[in-house]
């Protein structure tokens, strides 16, 4: 029996893994990544950085994602709180272009996101707090740092938070429109 549950969402190449957990009174036990499952479902990958942030309820970190030849794919989870995480479709030749993905993932669902290379990443933090964590397939390029605006019309994400209750960086506040962004 597999360790984790590969399903399709509605933007092509973006999956949800579901793990396999073993509960006990202990506590549990999960397998995060495992590279032949991996690549079974997904294709090859090979992932060069992990990353990891904590940030309190309201925080939106995106739509970020890196031109060209640094853009990344991520392999996304939560490890405690809950996040609403969003996937954009920037790839031109893609029948599924300018569509999201919006994905809640916590801590006690323990589901993870794929999304490959060609996409604008973002999640909105919905608990307290909530400590996220990712795999990337390319390093950090900050020359090749992109983002498009949260509430972009063009997209439409429907954030289950208001924005005058969102904390957002002043870099993401300044992002362009989808109209305006670089695809690929």
């Amino acid at each position: 029996m597999q360790s984790m549950e590969y399903i399709k969402t509605d933007v092509e190449g973006v999956l949800i893994l579901r793990p396999r957990v073993f509960e006990d009174a202990r506590g549990y036990f999960m397998e995060t990544f495992r590279q032949g499952d991996f690549e079974e479902h997904v294709g090859s990958v090979c992932f060069v950085q992990d990353n990891e942030s904590k940030s309190s309820r309201g925080v939106l970190r995106g739509l970020h994602y890196q031109r060209g030849a640094f853009s990344q794919a991520k392999l996304v989870r939560v490890i405690r709180g809950s996040v609403l995480d969003v996937a954009v479709d920037l790839r031109r030749s893609s029948p599924t272009f300018g569509k999201y993905v919006a994905v809640e993932l916590s801590g006690e669902n323990k589901q993870q996101l794929f999304i490959p290379r060609g996409f604008a990443h973002g999640f909105l933090v919905l608990s307290d707090e909530a400590v996220f964590t990712y795999k990337c397939d390319n390093l950090y390029a900050p020359q090749s740092e992109a983002s498009i605006r949260f509430d972009d019309p063009t997209i439409g994400i429907e954030w289950p938070i208001s924005s005058d209750e969102m904390l957002l960086s002043p870099k993401d506040l300044r992002a362009v429109s989808f109209e305006e962004a670089e695809k690929f």
